[in-house]
């Protein structure tokens, strides 16, 4: 192997050292070509598990790793609704695909692994209440409780009103966010109108 491909197979591993998963843009904007990444995986050092992006092969998988691989593929995407929900614990509810908000005019991307559902929310929405969460090195952007919640009550026809109620039962009973702040998050999500006579029957004799 000449000594730039031995440099840039070293780079490359260096990399993978700190980071669970990389995309391809990435690797090329630090100078690793396609073809040290190629042998890389063909000889079981990485792992490549979607179009453009690598894992370590040896890696250890975290639980909401699918959450950053959707990260990955979707860089101005953030984290929303039932994906958001069972992320912060309040639904029992797996959702097959990885829900992800973006802007009305976004590229949306086309089906690979994470599958995804793309939702479309205006500018008032999208920046609302985003928290980052590091997962497997990534830095994922996903909603807060209150902003989810609010988002869960807002759109009925995206998410049945029975799994927005499920969620905002949890969240009050396991103390993860206060009436006050979910009722907060509800008036600037759009939502308070709908949530209000749940949230009061939830905490009448809190």
């Amino acid at each position: 192997m000449p000594p730039e491909s031995v440099s840039q197979r070293s780079k490359l591993l260096d990399l993978f050292a700190g980071q669970t998963m990389m995309r391809a843009s990435e690797l090329r904007s630090v100078g690793i070509g396609p073809q040290t990444i190629a042998r890389a995986v063909e000889d079981g050092e990485l792992e490549r598990i979607s179009r453009g992006l690598y894992q370590r092969r040896d890696a250890d998988i975290d639980e909401y790793q699918i959450l950053a691989a959707a990260a990955t593929r979707v860089p101005k995407g953030v984290i929303a609704l039932t994906s958001a929900l069972a992320f912060h614990g309040l639904t029992d509810q797996m959702p097959r695909k990885i829900w992800m908000a973006i802007g009305p005019s976004d590229w949306s991307p086309v089906q690979s692994y994470p599958p995804l559902r793309i939702v479309r929310f205006t500018d008032r929405y999208l920046r609302e209440g985003i928290e980052h969460h590091a997962i497997a090195g990534i830095d994922v952007p996903i909603y807060s409780i209150p902003k989810t919640l609010a988002d869960a009550f807002r759109n009925p026809k995206l998410m049945d009103r029975s799994v927005a109620i499920e969620g905002l039962r949890a969240a009050i009973e396991q103390r993860k966010a206060t009436p006050s702040a979910i009722a907060e998050g509800a008036k600037a999500g759009g939502a308070w109108k709908i949530m209000r006579p749940y949230l009061e029957a939830l905490t009448a004799n809190g």
